[in-house]
C-alpha cells in the first residue's frame, strides 16, 4: 500500500546543480543513435539501445550507484543513506526513443538525476534515505506493446511472462533481445531493497505548448490525463453527385463533419482540462462525384477527473446520435482504449512547488496530456513530476529542443525536492 512521504521542507541552502555537466551528459547520450537531421534512434533493445544502456551505467558506477537490473530490463542505479531502515526516494525516466525522436524526451529526467547524485558527491552530502535513480525499458512502445512496458511491469499492471512473451514485427520477443543485449537481470521485477519507494520524482520536458507560451521554466505536475479513445462509423447512402438533390441525400460525411465539430465543443466545455480530438478519418468511396455513404473516424477524450471523461462520453453520444438522426443516417460508436486519469501525490506535488519557489523560479500548475512512467509509479509509490518546457512545444520528433537554463533550473527543482524528501 502507498503512503505519503514526509511533508517536504524548505532547504535554503542546498547546492545548485551543475547545468553544463548535465547538458554535456545529455549531448553525449544523443550521440549514441544521433540521427543526420539532430534527433535520436535509440529503439528499446537494439543494439542503439544497448550502447546508451551501457554508457548510463557505466555513468551510474563512476557516480557511486550499487547498479541492479531486474527481469524486464529496468536499471537501478543507489546511492546508500545513513538510515538503513528508510526506504528510497527515487527518480528516473526512460532512455529508449521513437524511430526519429529527440535528445531530451525521457533523457532529460535520467539524467537529471544522476546529475543530483553527482552534485551530492561534489558536495559530501550524505541523505537519510537513499537516493535511486532508474531508467525504465520500453517506455515508447515503438517496438513492442505496451507502451510503458517496464514502469508498467513494476507496477504490476502486466505480468512479466505475458512482457517477455511480446514481439516486434519482425517476431523477436522481448526475452530473447533482453538476453540478446545483456539486460535480462536477476532482479524481481517490483521489489526495492526497503521496501517501496518513500516517493518518485520524473523530470520531463512538457512536450506541449504550454509553459512556452508562459514564458515560465518550471511547470508543478498536478497529474496526467486519463484518456478515452473510440472509433466511430456513420453509414447513410452512395449517390450519385448530380442527380441527387441535397434535401433527399444521407451524405454520410456532412454527419461526420458536424461530428467533429461536436467533439471540439466537448472538450472546450471541459476547459481548462479537457481534450478532444479527431485524428483519423476515412471516406468511403472517396469519390469525387459520389455522395460519401461512409466515414469512419477515431475520437480522442482525455480529461483529469473521470467524472470529466464520464460528461464527455455522454455529450458524445446523445449529439451524435441527435445529428444522426437529422441527416438520416446511422450512427455506431465503439470504445477502443481507456486510461484512468492519474492525480499525483498531494504532497509531492507542493513539495515541487515549495522547491521552485525557494529557489525563485516562476511556475505553473500543470497536467500532462502524455503517458509517463510516473504513472504507473503513481500506482505503488507516492508520485510528482517536474516539467520543462521544450521548443514550439515539439516532442518525439528530430528537432525536439530546450534551453539549457530550463533543464539546468528542472534539475535544480528536482535536487531541491528530492533533498527535502531525503534528508
Amino acid at each position: 500500500m502507498r503512503t505519503a512521504p514526509q511533508q517536504p521542507t524548505p532547504l535554503p541552502d542546498s547546492p545548485r546543480i551543475d547545468g553544463a555537466r548535465l547538458w554535456q551528459s545529455l549531448m553525449a547520450l544523443a550521440a549514441i543513435g544521433a540521427t543526420p537531421k539532430g534527433g535520436v534512434r535509440r529503439i528499446a533493445l537494439t543494439d542503439e539501445d544497448r550502447a546508451g544502456r551501457d554508457q548510463v551505467v557505466r555513468w551510474f558506477r563512476d557516480a557511486g550507484l550499487e547498479v541492479r537490473v531486474d527481469e524486464v530490463g529496468n536499471v537501478f542505479g543507489r546511492r546508500a543513506g545513513t538510515d538503513p531502515a528508510a526506504r528510497a526516494v527515487a527518480t528516473g525516466s526512460h532512455i529508449d526513443t521513437q524511430p526519429s525522436g529527440g535528445k531530451f524526451d525521457g533523457n532529460f529526467g535520467v539524467l537529471a538525476g544522476l546529475e543530483v547524485v553527482r552534485t551530492l558527491n561534489d558536495h559530501g552530502l550524505a541523505t537519510r534515505a537513499p537516493i535511486e535513480v532508474v531508467f525504465w525499458t520500453n517506455e515508447e512502445g515503438t517496438r513492442f506493446t505496451p507502451v510503458m512496458m517496464g514502469s508498467g511491469a513494476f507496477a504490476g499492471v502486466f505480468e512479466v511472462p505475458r512482457i517477455h512473451a511480446e514481439r516486434d514485427g519482425a517476431g523477436l520477443s522481448v526475452g530473447d533481445e533482453l538476453r540478446r543485449i545483456g539486460y535480462l537481470g536477476p532482479q524481481p521485477c517490483g521489489q526495492v531493497p526497503g521496501g517501496m519507494y518513500a516517493a518518485y520524482l520524473e523530470a520531463h520536458i512538457e512536450q506541449g505548448p504550454v509553459l512556452e507560451d508562459q514564458g515560465l521554466p518550471i511547470g508543478v505536475v498536478r497529474g496526467a490525463l486519463g484518456q478515452q479513445w473510440y472509433d466511430v462509423t456513420v453509414t447513410g447512402m452512395d449517390a450519385h453527385a448530380g442527380p441527387t438533390p441535397m434535401a433527399l441525400r444521407r451524405d454520410a460525411l456532412l454527419a461526420a463533419a458536424r461530428m467533429v465539430e461536436l467533439v471540439n465543443r466537448i472538450a472546450l466545455q471541459e476547459a481548462p482540462d479537457g481534450r478532444g480530438t479527431v485524428g483519423h478519418l476515412q471516406v468511403l468511396p472517396n469519390s469525387r462525384n459520389v455522395v460519401p455513404g461512409e466515414v469512419r473516424f477515431s475520437v480522442d477524450f482525455r480529461h483529469l477527473a473521470q467524472a470529466g471523461l464520464d460528461r464527455m462520453d455522454q455529450a458524445m453520444r446523445t449529439g451524435f446520435a441527435a445529428l444522426a438522426e437529422a441527416a438520416g443516417v446511422q450512427v455506431a460508436v465503439q470504445q477502443v482504449v481507456s486510461f484512468d486519469p492519474c492525480v499525483f501525490d498531494a504532497a509531492c506535488v507542493d513539495g515541487v512547488r515549495a522547491a521552485a519557489q525557494s529557489l525563485g523560479l516562476p511556475h505553473m500548475d500543470i497536467v500532462s496530456g502524455a503517458g509517463h512512467d510516473a504513472v504507473y509509479l503513481a500506482r505503488v509509490a507516492p508520485t510528482a513530476m517536474i516539467f520543462v518546457p521544450c521548443k514550439d512545444g515539439i516532442s518525439h520528433n528530430e528537432i525536439e529542443d530546450a534551453l539549457p537554463a530550463h533543464i539546468t533550473a528542472g534539475g535544480d527543482v528536482l535536487l531541491r525536492t528530492m533533498l527535502a524528501l531525503a534528508m
